[in-house]
């Protein structure tokens, strides 16, 4: 009879074959077992929820937020773009939304800088909108927690409908109807707070002029 292995080189043998065998489960059959079910029974959400316009071009995705903004006739000055409806504000990237760098702003209550950024965002958001500064709503000058946030305050989108209105020769109403369409009420009925995704508003603005 063969000698038997030593228990030290046993218990390592059972280690090993345990390893692999959780290895080729979870590490492979595991992940393509998930990966397959997704593709199939959720194709969009798996792929990115990416959204396109109407010739078909991929513009963004509707879980993640984005500028919307229009170069100057001087071709270096950025500003936000008064047709379209605006995100909140993003602390992700030097841009903002960049989802490799999801992060939020880090500043307290007590930072005296965010004061004078909050304060200087109130007036700009309401002159760029028209409306005094008692209108802003706090999304409106606030960033999110991961900076990537699509969806904005029906209050925030409130304020911006006449600004849209006349930039696009629409009536309120037109725009009103269309904010209406694209906000959700909170998840389950009571998770969260309504909300309006902003690409896909401007999305429906765009083909509708």
């Amino acid at each position: 009879m063969a000698k038997p292995l030593p228990t030290p080189v046993r218990n390592h043998l059972t280690g090993l074959r345990i390893l692999l065998l959780f290895t080729l489960v979870c590490g492979l059959a595991y992940p393509l077992a998930v990966t397959g079910i997704s593709q199939v029974a959720f194709s969009k959400q798996a792929n990115g929820s990416l959204l396109k316009d109407s010739s078909g071009k991929v513009v963004g995705s509707s879980l993640i937020g984005q500028n919307f903004t229009v170069v100057g006739k001087d071709g270096k000055t950025v500003s936000p773009d008064p047709k379209l409806f605006q995100s909140r504000p993003s602390a992700a990237g030097a841009d903002g939304y960049d989802p490799t760098a999801s992060a939020g702003s880090n500043k307290g209550t007590n930072d005296a800088d965010l004061a004078t950024t909050y304060t200087q965002l109130k007036a700009a958001v309401a002159k760029f909108n028209g409306v005094s500064q008692g209108r802003v709503p706090p999304d409106a000058i606030t960033k999110s927690g991961s900076g990537l946030d699509p969806d904005i305050s029906p209050a925030y989108a409130a304020i911006q409908v006449n600004r849209v209105a006349q930039a696009r020769g629409l009536t309120d109403a037109q725009v009103q109807t269309l904010v209406k369409k694209y906000t959700k009420d909170r998840t389950l009925g009571f998770l969260g707070e309504p909300r309006v995704d902003v690409l896909q508003l401007n999305l429906a603005l765009t083909e509708l002029s």
